[in-house]
């Protein structure tokens, strides 16, 4: 009998218990199983990537969130207040602190509240125009970023992320101004600047029904009058499919007819995985710093 039994036996205390012991092959199969997580693990990112920064810049705010290759959301959206002036340098200021935000990504998909051909802003109603027109968006993030990058106007990026392939599908946003786009089968034919055509009373659509007209004449008559615009948008599209999206289509609450749809506005993010796709390349064959095979490093 071993010394500290006899004296553990003596005392009336218990003997310590022994830890069991594990065997070398229980230990290398821990390691393996370890390891395999490890590797599938890696399979699986890299079977996600390419990485995408998602950007939806907005009269009120800017919000990004990074896509997988198949545009699920590889992290939780975020936002910050759009900068005030909304000059571009401020702007990318904003983005550039979102994205550090997020995990690293080898390119990037905006959506721009104005018209943009190619890489270039041509308006900017909502941010000021008078900061935007000429600016090269494009190029400007890839020169901020290292990575590829793809624009197009918010409500078409909004409609890439919705739209089925029902017939002729229209998109019409409503935030700080509104926003509308025509698909065919999936496909955008163009994006329509509804917010700065006259609605009634010599105002814009922006003004008829937008944040401003929201904030100024109360949920009931802002209602009333985006009912009115819904009509207005189906006789002149005859559209098969009316979907409804931006940070305020949640407000409505009225009776829609059976054709239109109520979109979450993270659309506004995950459409920008479309940018992508083969069938869009024509859009940006033009700008150097969209093309995928650019020289991307992660940020």
């Amino acid at each position: 009998m071993g010394l500290g039994l006899s004296r553990a036996r003596r005392s009336g205390a218990a003997p310590a218990p022994q830890a069991p012991r594990q065997s070398e092959g229980s230990f290398w199969m821990s390691t393996a199983s370890a390891n395999s997580s490890e590797h599938e693990s890696a399979t699986r990112m890299r079977a996600a990537a390419p990485f995408t920064l998602g950007v939806d810049i907005g009269g009120t705010n800017i919000k990004a969130s990074v896509l997988d290759a198949a545009g699920v959301l590889a992290a939780e959206q975020i936002r910050s207040p759009t900068p005030k002036p909304a000059t571009p340098q401020a702007v990318l200021e904003t983005v550039a602190k979102l994205a550090a935000q997020l995990p690293p990504f080898q390119r990037i998909s905006v959506g721009f509240p104005g018209v943009v051909k190619g890489g270039k802003v041509v308006t900017a109603p909502n941010l000021g125009t008078n900061y935007w027109a000429g600016f090269q968006l494009i190029e400007a993030l890839a020169d901020r970023f290292g990575t590829p990058v793809r624009l197009l106007n918010d409500a078409a990026v909004q409609g890439l992320g919705v739209v089925e392939g029902h017939g002729l599908e229209c998109v019409l946003t409503l935030g700080t101004g509104v926003g509308c786009a025509l698909f065919r089968n999936r496909r955008l034919l163009l994006h329509i600047e509804l917010g700065q055509y006259h609605a009634r009373r010599r105002k814009t659509y922006d003004q008829y029904i937008g944040q401003a007209a929201l904030l100024r004449k109360g949920r009931e008559r802002w209602n009333r009058r985006v009912r009115r615009v819904i009509d207005t948008v189906t006789d002149l599209t005859c559209c098969d499919v009316l979907y409804i999206g931006g940070g305020n289509a949640r407000k409505l609450a009225i009776d829609l007819p059976a054709h239109v749809r109520i979109v979450s506005n993270t659309a506004g993010i995950t459409g920008g995985i479309r940018l992508w796709e083969p069938e869009l390349d024509e859009l940006f064959c033009g700008e150097p710093m969209a093309q995928v095979q650019h020289n991307a490093r992660q940020p």
